[in-house]
């Protein structure tokens, strides 16, 4: 292996090993590298802030996922430097185009019986979803109100995936068929 890889090693045993000082070095040694590659792709100097941090973050967090019998350190962090400013300038790209989209559709003023509509049927919901059982509504409030996925909710319900699919879909079912009794959906 050659001198500057048995270098990487070493340092990756390090993070390995959980010492500070050793992100210090990697930081020191390659982070001017890592912002510059960022600001090249991003060219914008927030963004490549937060890949730097991001991929420093990474390698601190993640370090056997560097193999130096592969190649240097120092690529391996261009490389995930690389994919996150292509990541950032994707998620860029697509919030430009909700954006435009959304403007160019932009609804109408509601009027003001829409708006107690809404209200009513919004306390309807709240009212059913308090109503469900324990189970059911603690995954309906961890799946629809703070936006978790099936495998999130299983997990902060120390749950299989499958139950927690289960308990949602029963909620669902069950609150489907409270709105229809009070005329909010049909069935």
């Amino acid at each position: 292996m050659p001198e500057d890889r048995a270098d990487d090693a070493r340092l990756r045993e390090r993070l390995l090993a959980g010492d500070d000082d050793a992100l210090a070095e990697a930081y020191d040694r390659w982070s001017t590298l890592i912002h510059s590659l960022a600001m090249r792709i991003t060219a914008d100097h927030g963004a490549a802030q937060d890949v730097t941090q991001d991929v420093f973050v990474h390698l601190w967090q993640h370090p056997d996922r560097y193999d130096p019998h592969r190649g240097a350190l120092r690529s391996w962090l261009c490389l995930n430097a690389r994919s996150r400013a292509i990541d950032w300038l994707r998620r860029r790209c697509a919030q430009d185009r909700h954006h435009t989209a959304a403007a160019a559709i932009a609804p109408p003023p509601a009027k003001v019986d829409d708006v107690i509509v809404w209200y009513t049927e919004a306390k309807v919901i709240r009212e059913a979803v308090a109503a469900l059982p324990d189970p059911q509504r603690e995954a309906v409030l961890l799946a629809y109100y703070q936006g978790r996925t099936y495998r999130e909710v299983a997990r902060d319900l120390g749950i299989p995936e499958g139950t927690a699919k289960s308990r949602l879909r029963a909620a669902l079912s069950r609150l489907a068929g409270c709105l229809a009794a009070e005329g909010i959906l049909e069935r």
